[in-house]
């Protein structure tokens, strides 16, 4: 297989960017994703792909519970303040404000919607970690339009 196509030919499958975050005790992880998608209408489930080595995976593998931020069209600042280390400073997370969902995971003030999940399944391979997790609990501020990765010129996965 030809590794400059495989590249261009796996880029070519579209993602949403979120910002993750998942909080057992006093640990928070938080990280934007991109690797996600429905999985299942009834029970309503959600696939997604988390690096290995991040903070989110780390918490989210003894939480069991997350939210999934979904990011507006003109947020792209705000999913790249969440490729940094997590850093938790009063009522924000890496410098943006948040409220505890009901599953404690943060849900950040300026997504436009969110959604809290529980694990349900999880496969650890490669450098990602797949969980499969039900939609729990779902919060809407307003309609927008959710930012995409060919929104923001970047690229992960190829």
């Amino acid at each position: 297989m030809d590794p400059n196509i495989k590249k261009k030919v796996l880029r070519q499958i579209t993602y949403g960017m979120y910002v993750m975050t998942a909080k057992e005790g006093d640990k928070v992880g938080a990280g934007t994703v991109n690797w996600l998608s429905q999985a299942s209408f009834t029970p309503p489930l959600i696939m997604a792909a988390v690096k290995a080595d991040s903070s989110v995976n780390e918490v989210l593998r003894t939480s069991g519970t997350f939210v999934v931020n979904v990011l507006s069209a003109s947020q792209k600042q705000i999913a790249e303040d969440f490729f940094r280390p997590t850093k938790v400073e009063g009522a924000k997370l890496s410098g943006h404000a948040f409220k505890p969902g009901t599953s404690g995971s943060p849900v950040l003030d300026e997504a436009y919607c969110a959604f809290e999940c529980k694990v349900t399944d999880m496969i650890a391979k490669g450098d990602h970690t797949v969980y499969v997790a039900e939609v729990t609990e779902v919060h809407q501020k307003r309609d927008d339009k959710p930012l995409e990765m060919w929104d923001t010129g970047w690229f992960y996965g190829g």
